[in-house]
Order: C-alpha cells, then structure tokens, then sequence
C-alpha cells in the first residue's frame, strides 16, 4: 500500500471512528443527562408521595354514589317492611319523600358528572354532609336515637375518616353529634303498634346517645389510623420501586458505556497501526509530527475505552461478585469525606464472594450514608461470617437512635436519628435531639434486604452511637446464583 493510500485510509478511517464515536459519546452523554434528568425527578417525586397519598381528591363520585344507592335502596326496604308488612302507623308519605330526594339527587349527579370525576375535599365533605343530614330528617319522622338504624349515622364519618382530611372529618362528627342531640330531644314517636306509644326509659336514651357518640368516635379515629398507614406503606414501597429503579438506570448506563468502548475498539485499532506504518515509513516527512500525534491519541483513546469497557469500572457493571472487603470498601467509597473515616474491618481468613447486585449495593449504601451524616469522627463496616450466616455491621459514633422510637424503627416515615449540631454552627443545644430526614432510607435499606433473604437490626452501642447490622443466610448473597434481580414488591 503506497503512502498516499495509507494516508487516506487513515484519513477515512479517522472520519469513521469520528461519526461512530460522536454517535456512541452522543449516546452515552445522552444516556448520562437522561439518568440525571430521572433521578432528580424521582427525588422529586419521592417527596412528594406521601403528600400526593395523603392528598384530598383521593374520591370518586361513583364510589359516593353507589354507597349512597345501598342507602336508598336499604331505606326503601325499611319503609316498604314497616308499612306493608308491620302495618305500623308513621309518616310514610314525609319518610318517602326525604327517600325519594336522595335517589334524584343520585340521578342527577350521574347525568351530569361521569363517575369517574375526582372530589375535592369541599365536594366530598357536602356529599356526606347531605348523607348525614337526610339520615336525621328520616329518623326525626321514625323515632329519632331510639330507631336502631340511628347506628348508621357511623357510615359517612367513618368514611371521610378513611377518604378525607382532618378537618372534614371533625366537621362531619359534629354535624352528626349534632343531629344526634337533637333526636334525642325532638322527633316522631318510633311506629309502634295501634294505640300503644312506644318510648325508652331516659336513662336507656342517654345509654343510646352515649354509645353513638363513643361510636363515631371510636370508628372514626380507627379507620382513620388505618387508612393513613395503609397509604404511608404504599408511599414508601413506591419510594423504594423508584430509588432501586435509578439503581437499575445507573447499571444499564454502565453497560451502555461497556457496549460503545467494545464497538470503538476496532476502528481504533485500525487507526493505531496505520498511524504507526505511516510514521515508520514517512519519518522524514513534514507531517511526521502529525502522524505521530495521531497514533498517541488513538492510544489514549484506546486506554480510557479499556477502562470502560472493564466492569468494576463502570457505573455498577453487570452482576458479579467481589470478596466482601472489597465489595464494602467499593460501598464505602462515595461516602469518604473530610470530616469522616470510614474503616472496613473483614475477619481473618478467605473472605466470601459477594454478588453486586442493585439491591445490596443501595440497602448497605443507605446505610453507610445515613452513619455518615452523623458520626462525629468515625464510621466503622464490621463483616463476620461463619458456616451459618454472614453478617455486616454499619457502625458510628454519633448520637445514637432516640430510645423512643426503637419499636418504630424500619418503618417508613420515621426519621430515626436526632439531627446533629455542626460546631461550625452555632446552634443551641436545644437544636439537638430535633429529628431531620424524611425517615425513608432505613426503611428502603430493610426492604431491600429482606428482598434478597437478609434481616435487618439496629441497636445502640453501650459507649454512644449506633450499630445496624444486616444477616444473610449463607449462601444468599454469596451463593453461587445471583440474588434475584428483579425486584416485585
């Protein structure tokens, strides 16, 4: 090959590995913004997820309205029973008509809303405030407190307990506590038999008044409860989902820069030793200097795509397993700072091979992250293992876990450490001991774990600070097979 030939080889070959290369540096660059750009969303939408869970326009209008369509057709029932096969004597005409305004009112909310539309809290909380309201006139009309369907006055406060906020919820109490109190002073005898007045001793009617009122209460505060925990869980889990989905991102994008290095590879070395002929055999040419300088940067080039392509270099690489001193010290690595040490402490002997999946690398990061922020000096990774189980302890000399939130400890939403005063600082003392955080890392940490077999623990220590110690089975993490990668929740 003449030198004219071997220099517009070089020449095209150059472009090629040029476009090739701005594609695949443009998709990695690309790849990097879009995780950056989804992690920052996701931190984003994290924090808002309890607030969104615990939002107001949580209602349909088609879950009120069948609820108040069981109501119709249960007082419909009542009354029919009552007038047809009792033969009771009651107001039947006043009862059916109040009856019969909630079945209007049912039909032309559906004709003009789908039933799809979401309530706001004011929609919602006139909603049942009408239910509650309309029970009270058909109770004034059939004995008030002393009808045994004065229970269902339950019904519409335990459901903006379980739907609604606070404040709706203790509007609709006492609209109810009130229409109760009225009943028992002011309302139709309860239809009773011709010529015989039914009525309760006094005391009986407090009795009644009373076990309502404890009733509402009582059901109100426990669906309450319940609800909001129900949708703080269902929060976390999602905050989790997305922490081990960037996780996941961060992995893919490893692999992406593993990919472009392998398909660089060859024209750079194409590059390389045509470079280097070029340089042999036109040494004395003015462009010498110039070839020469091509093959060094196709060699560097060379160098970085060799890292890269390397998966202990890459964001997380691929799964794979590392001895366990060096997969706690990769763990410990973006958490070393200034102000803190972190110390890795393996036992003596052959140490197991680690699997370096998503989900342990983010559980034990959590926690390394979380003893950082607040040690004083020093964050210590104690491994142990024996033929059993294999256990990492994440310790530090901070302030410790408060005493009285141990029993809540792993739970999403509570924030388990007191926020440290920096001496740089000058907070008061009385700054100590306020809790910081959201209180979802220890939370996502024990997920995570318990998703590939472990168990997750936290004690204080005797001379101040805290130890999180995480358990594996032997042979979960360090077995032969990957810990399933694929996380369900």
């Amino acid at each position: 090959m003449s030198a004219p030939e071997k220099i517009g080889g070089a020449f095209f070959a150059m472009i090629a590995v040029g476009g090739s290369g701005s594609r695949a540096m443009a998709m990695t660059t690309a790849g990097t913004i879009r995780a950056a750009q989804d992690a920052a969303a996701q931190q984003s939408l994290g924090d808002s997820l309890l607030q969104s869970a615990l939002g107001p326009a949580r209602v349909r209008l088609g879950t009120l309205n069948n609820l108040r369509w069981l109501a119709v057709v249960g007082q419909t029932v009542a009354v029919l029973i009552v007038a047809l096969i009792l033969r009771f004597d009651f107001p039947i005409l006043e009862a059916s008509i109040v009856v019969g305004a909630s079945a209007m009112l049912n039909v032309v909310l559906s004709i003009a809303y789908p039933s799809s539309k979401r309530l706001t809290v004011r929609e919602a909380t006139a909603f049942l405030g009408y239910d509650i309201t309309q029970l009270a006139v058909l109770l004034f009309l059939t004995g008030g407190i002393e009808n045994p369907f004065a229970l269902l006055f339950l019904a519409p406060v335990v459901v903006s307990a379980a739907m609604l906020n606070v404040p709706s919820t203790l509007f609709l109490g006492a609209l109810a506590v009130g229409a109760i109190t009225l009943l028992a002073f002011a309302h139709i005898p309860l239809p009773w038999q011709a010529g015989i007045i039914f009525r309760l001793p006094d005391l009986y009617q407090l009795g009644i008044w009373v076990s309502l009122l404890l009733g509402i209460g009582f059901s109100s505060i426990y669906a309450w409860r319940i609800a909001t925990e129900a949708m703080r869980m269902s929060a976390a889990l999602s905050a989790t989902q997305l922490a081990l989905a960037r996780e996941h991102r961060l992995a893919a994008l490893g692999g992406l820069a593993a990919a472009a290095a392998h398909e660089l590879g060859t024209p750079l070395g194409t590059i390389a030793l045509v470079a280097r002929e070029l340089e042999h055999e036109l040494s004395s040419n003015p462009h010498a200097d110039d070839f020469r300088l091509l093959r060094a940067e196709a060699e560097r080039c060379r160098a970085i795509l060799t890292r890269l392509a390397q998966p202990e270099d890459s964001v997380l690489g691929r799964a794979e397993q590392l001895p366990l001193g060096a997969f706690l010290d990769d763990i410990a690595a973006p958490h070393r700072g200034v102000d803190v040490s972190i110390l890795i402490d393996v036992q003596e002997g052959t140490p197991p091979k680690v699997w370096r999946v998503p989900e342990i690398l983010h559980a034990l990061g959590n926690l390394v992250e979380n003893a950082a922020d607040f040690a004083a000096s020093e964050v210590r990774l104690r491994a142990r293992w024996d033929d059993k189980e294999l256990a990492i302890e994440v310790m530090d000399d901070g302030p410790g876990f408060a005493a009285e939130i141990f029993e809540q400890i792993g739970e999403p939403y509570v924030t388990s450490r007191p926020r440290p005063v920096s001496p740089t600082t000058k907070s008061s003392h009385s700054d100590y001991g306020k809790e910081e955080g959201m209180g979802l890392g220890f939370f996502i940490a024990k997920t995570l774990i318990e998703q590939t077999g472990g168990t997750l623990t936290a004690r204080n220590r005797n001379r101040g600070g805290a130890i999180v110690t995480a358990r594996w089975p032997r042979g979960a993490i360090d077995g032969e097979e990957s810990p399933r990668e694929e996380f369900h929740l």
